[in-house]
């Protein structure tokens, strides 16, 4: 794990100030798990006791959110035994700002000590099983925004120059979360992420292409966080609500609206597995191989 306190290069911000600012305001406590919460999904970071909830424009380095159904707060709290620290919205590329602030909310989380990061989004699918509402488990990535936030000078204190993604969605966390949503009588697709820059809704071309090259769902966050997290030595696990399917499968019109009323939809199950998730925590499974 990277040592806390270790600073962003450039002006991107410090995750060592950023994490200081958070723990004090949460009362020094640690979090284990670390949570982003997509589009219409961060109500389950309304879920957590005795919570702290800091806005992003009162931590330094941290951008104001601009996109409907995200919160934009960190919130630290206890979800069923366990302490876990949540970004209620997150920062997307397509808001204009540069792949290297992806670095600082990220390596925040690594620096306020989580053990784990657990990334959700919106997601539209591309396969007909895995229709609105469904959640699907991510395998595997394809990254289509062109650029990642560890272009430019690396920094040693948080990770090596090179960087490798060939189990970037930690296979026991994987096997975690498909056990725990049997359980649960959840059906959980798993599938691979293409990850866009975005504003733009894709074309039906660009859908058929990105179908060939072994795509299961679209969508325009989640890759940067990823590779950050990586960079920075945590497990990540991830985890798509899909809110509709891709152009061209469905003759319902493509929006943000449709986004967010398919994201209320999956937000059931996706609270039940993320609460169950949480929870094994609790019971000791945190550190497993």
């Amino acid at each position: 794990m990277s040592p806390v306190g270790a600073g962003a290069i450039g002006m991107f911000g410090d995750p060592g100030v950023a994490a200081a600012l958070i723990r004090a305001r949460a009362g020094g406590r640690t979090p284990r798990l670390g949570i982003v919460l997509g589009s219409g999904l961060g109500g389950l970071a309304d879920l957590l006791e005795d919570a702290a909830a800091i806005p992003y424009a009162e931590i330094p380095g941290f951008p104001a959110s601009t996109v409907p159904g995200h919160a934009g707060r960190f919130v630290v709290g206890e979800l069923d035994g366990v302490t876990v620290a949540c970004m209620q919205g997150r920062f997307h590329l397509y808001e204009g700002h540069a792949p290297a602030l992806i670095r600082l909310p990220i390596r925040t989380f690594a620096a306020l000590g989580v053990e784990a990061l657990l990334l959700t989004n919106a997601a539209g699918s591309l396969r007909a099983e895995a229709g609105p509402g469904s959640l699907m488990l991510i395998t595997d990535h394809l990254n289509f925004m062109w650029t990642n936030p560890l272009v430019g000078p690396n920094d040693d204190a948080w990770g090596e120059r090179f960087v490798g993604l060939e189990d970037a969605y930690d296979p026991a966390l994987r096997a975690r979360l498909r056990a725990l949503a049997d359980g649960l009588g959840i059906r959980l697709h798993e599938g691979v992420y293409c990850g866009l820059l975005g504003p733009l809704f894709e074309t039906p071309a660009e859908i058929r292409a990105y179908r060939t090259l072994g795509a299961d769902a679209v969508g325009m966050s989640t890759v940067p966080e990823v590779i950050v997290a990586r960079h920075a030595g945590l497990r990540v696990a991830a985890i798509s609500a899909i809110t509709n399917l891709a152009v061209g499968m469905s003759d319902v019109p493509i929006d943000h609206e449709q986004t967010l009323r398919g994201a209320a939809i999956a937000a059931e199950d996706l609270t039940r597995l993320v609460r169950a998730f949480v929870a094994s925590f609790a019971s000791g499974q945190g550190s497993d191989a």
